[in-house]
């Protein structure tokens, strides 16, 4: 999700309407333009009550709810009546996965920011 929405910035796609104070950036350089801006002040104080609730979930689980690290319950029960040896796996591919698309995520940024060219950053 992350590199599809900082390519999609570089490619063009906004959300309508956009700030005069952020009107024909890239990707690279609207963090410091949205700071002044006031819209990444706006996320840290959502992402920082989110942070708040997962701190409400931990305590619980340090408690002994019984809750396993990192296990909100988003699974959606995809998970119920699968063997330990699935569920095993799947958490692997998980943070394979995981792993791979922060690699990813570095990669466009580091291209972009070295060519400050559009996408394809070549």
């Amino acid at each position: 999700m992350a590199w599809l929405g900082y390519v999609e910035v570089d490619v063009g796609v906004r959300v309508l309407p956009v700030p005069e104070a952020l009107e024909g950036l890239t990707a690279a350089t609207a963090h410091d333009a949205s700071v002044v801006q006031g819209g990444l002040s706006q996320m840290f104080l959502w992402f920082g009550l989110l942070e708040v609730i997962d701190g409400i979930a931990i305590m619980q689980m340090l408690e002994g709810s019984g809750r396993a690290p990192g296990d909100f319950g988003l699974d959606g029960g995809m998970l119920k009546g699968k063997s330990a040896a699935y569920i095993e796996d799947m958490k692997l591919k998980e943070i394979t996965h995981c792993r791979l698309a922060m690699l990813a995520f570095s990669g466009v940024v580091t291209q972009s920011v070295l060519t400050q060219g559009p996408f394809p950053y070549v």
